[in-house]
């Protein structure tokens, strides 16, 4: 399969010391340990509008959780607006879509990452005109299924949940849902309704990761992990306030 060039996405390979590859070390551990007694293998990254960060930081934790010594396949189901092949630097031709209509099996599509050998990438594939359908069909079930034992942990990187159903439709066959947000930039209501309709479907959702956090001293932006309860605790956060940018006095 062709390679194409990768782009600096990956933060936790290009700069394994800095303040943000730190911080996906410990998103790491906190999802490593949440809930120790049931296994989360399978999780969903989603956000609550496009650009918040979600794809970025699903494809860097799937990175360093390879380092850590386990094997992880990295998939991208958002099937409208793939990114997880920039992100990588491979080729989007084949991919999930052709695994689900019958074409080709896993191995057929799947891509090794070139330095870090635990780590497996399945592109989306060709976009097709019914993403929620393919989703969240029988055979989308089955074959998260039938590779549930071929991996310590899978990583879905979904579309935004406030804007299509597909997200929703993948927390049901997920272990966890993680909720990406962007510092600054996401409104409460939209965070707020983005939870309410992934608990419409009893979605088990591990917590937040806020993004672009400005860090000073660093050309990066800092990620932070909150868990659920404590960020989204009921009566936490008030209805008509939207967040805001931080501003110096």
């Amino acid at each position: 399969m062709k390679k194409e060039s990768r782009q600096a996405r990956l933060f936790t390979m290009d700069n394994p010391k800095s303040v943000v590859s730190e911080a996906f070390r410990t998103l790491r551990t906190n999802i490593q340990f949440a809930d120790i007694d049931k296994n989360k293998k399978v999780l969903v990254f989603t956000s609550p509008r496009q650009r918040e960060g979600k794809s970025t930081v699903s494809s860097n934790l799937a990175y360093l959780v390879a380092e850590s010594g386990k094997k992880i396949l990295s998939i991208d189901c958002d099937m409208r607006k793939p990114r997880v092949h920039k992100i990588f630097g491979f080729s989007n031709l084949s991919g999930l879509t052709n695994i689900l209509i019958g074409e080709n099996e896993l191995e057929d599509v799947v891509h090794s990452h070139p330095t870090q050998k635990n780590l497996h990438i399945l592109t989306s594939g060709p976009i097709p005109p019914n993403p929620a359908e393919l989703l969240g069909s029988n055979r989308m079930k089955n074959f998260i299924d039938s590779i549930r034992d071929k991996y310590e942990m899978i990583i879905i990187d979904s579309p935004p949940i406030g804007l299509v159903t597909d997200s929703a439709i993948l927390s049901t066959i997920a272990d966890g849902t993680i909720l990406v947000l962007e510092a600054g930039e996401t409104e409460i209501e939209i965070a707020i309704h983005a939870v309410e309709q992934l608990r419409k479907v009893n979605a088990n959702i591990l917590g937040t990761v806020l993004n672009r956090i400005p860090t000073s001293g660093n050309k990066y932006y800092g990620y932070a992990y909150y868990q659920y309860e404590q960020y989204y605790g009921d009566d936490v956060l008030p209805k008509k306030r939207k967040s805001g940018k931080r501003k110096d006095k």
